[in-house]
């Protein structure tokens, strides 16, 4: 049974010109408020034990400035709602609810026909296609019962072909608009894609949007691969390959696909992580039987040992500031979670529950540490404070492993796998409340997933 989300308490303030209507309200209160609003000063939404009611809120299809843009606009009206529907944090009112739609994009809004289907927000967009096949995307945002626009309309432009980009943009604005928090919708998950019986299973890295669309393969599956980490300006990756005999971590450059060796010693070399400037990798590596934990320049080649005991130092993820790493070590009899200074010195231990701990990952809020738990044959993906505090398990499965975060620290990713000979690992994200658990679509067993931070 997983433990109550005694911590979990956040209050998300929504940075509005105007106070606007509560979340959790059901219609009838919603609209008795709104009579109060300009004394309630500004809005808050306060999610507690992980049990929210899902703001409802309606997306007219966009408006199409012509024939050859009438698609694209159904297309990226139905990718937002599906972007912020995914969050569990909204509900949409259905397009066959609606009393009217949205015919001219520079309109007055009829408020009342919005208010009488009990839409709390309401994005209204237009698509336009310019010279030269470029796409223009614009949008606004109202708040219905207070009858008034928050915040300025945006627009975004770009190639015919990155639709998608434009569609989650217009999502990740309207989410951190409605919650204060920063989106996650344009982003992408590099991922270790497996084919194969379990025996003899095919392994090949892979990437792809948040929501698994617009996959594309990096590497053939004639060497096992492991682990791919994204660089934090989402432009290069660290892997491990065997396709030496031995773990070998690597770097490779996504957009010519050219990639190195980051160390060229003879050691085994895994467990690799960027550093937050980008321009060191930690990783592990076994010299002489013992396994600790190395930085490497990337520049210079320089290398750094910053472990010396004599136990397994493993799996280390820098914190946001670059001034602390957590890591995993045996030193204590199992696998337990540490953090030491970032040019290594003492560590101390934060993890002290039942089991063993793993994997351990840094938000990138700086205010939580995900990780993978092992205790009673059950495996869990949890999170603690960085003083290893009110530690939470968000999930338990037979074996759910590798979290990751997305770029606003609300969201994990993390792979999953059943029990017997036909089971498959598959990509699963949960949000830190531990609600909204879901499988992310890939075309194959998936495991090992990396979350890059917003594409720029």
């Amino acid at each position: 049974m997983r433990p109550p989300f005694a911590f979990l308490t956040f209050v998300v303030l929504f940075a509005l010109a105007v106070p606007a209507s509560p979340f959790m309200q059901a219609a009838q209160a919603q609209t008795a408020d709104s009579r109060n609003r300009a004394t309630a000063g500004p809005l808050r939404i306060e999610i507690t034990q992980g049990v929210i009611e899902p703001m409802p809120f309606a997306v007219p299809t966009f408006v199409a400035d012509s024939a050859a843009a009438t698609q694209l606009a159904s297309d990226i009206s139905q990718l937002v709602v599906a972007d912020l529907v995914g969050t569990g944090l909204f509900r949409e009112i259905p397009p066959a609810a609606q009393i009217s739609g949205i015919s001219n994009f520079d309109a007055p809004v009829q408020f009342s026909d919005w208010k009488a289907v009990n839409a709390q927000a309401l994005i209204t967009g237009a698509v336009s296609l310019k010279l030269g096949g470029r796409l223009e995307v614009k949008f606004r945002l109202f708040d219905v019962f207070a009858q008034t626009q928050l915040g300025k309309g945006l627009k975004f432009t770009g190639r015919r072909k990155d639709w998608r980009r434009m569609g989650h943009k217009v999502a990740d604005a309207v989410y951190e608009r409605l919650t204060g928090e920063g989106g996650y919708f344009d982003s992408r998950v590099v991922f270790v894609s497996e084919s194969g019986p379990k025996n003899v299973r095919r392994k090949r890295l892979a990437i792809m949007d948040y929501d698994g669309a617009n996959l594309r393969y990096l590497t053939d599956d004639r060497a096992l691969v492991l682990a791919p980490r994204f660089s934090p300006d989402g432009r290069s990756i660290l892997y491990t390959s065997y396709e030496t005999g031995l773990p070998r971590v690597y770097l490779m450059t996504l957009k010519s696909m050219r990639r190195r060796a980051v160390d060229d010693l003879p050691e085994m070399s895994f467990a690799p992580r960027f550093s937050p400037d980008g321009r060191s990798v930690l990783l592990s590596l076994s010299k002489a039987g013992n396994v600790d934990i190395y930085r490497i320049d990337l520049g210079s080649g320089k290398r750094t040992r910053l472990t010396s005991a004599p136990s397994i130092e493993t799996a280390p993820s820098y914190s946001p500031d670059g001034r602390q790493i957590v890591f995993e070590s045996d030193r204590s009899g199992s696998q337990q979670l540490y953090i030491m200074p970032a040019n290594g010195g003492e560590a101390r231990r934060i993890s002290f529950g039942a089991g063993r701990y793993a994997t351990p990952v840094w938000s990138p809020r700086g205010d939580l540490i995900a990780f993978t738990k092992m205790n009673k044959g059950r495996f869990h993906i949890g999170v603690m404070r960085t003083d290893g505090s009110e530690e939470r398990l968000l999930t338990a499965s037979f074996l759910d492993e590798g979290p990751t975060w997305a770029p606003n620290g609300r969201v994990l990713m993390f792979f999953r796998q059943g029990r017997g000979a036909n089971s498959a690992p598959q990509i699963w994200s949960v949000d830190v409340s531990g609600r909204n658990l879901k499988r992310v679509p890939t075309p194959e067993s998936a495991s090992d997933p990396s979350w890059s931070r917003l594409m720029k």
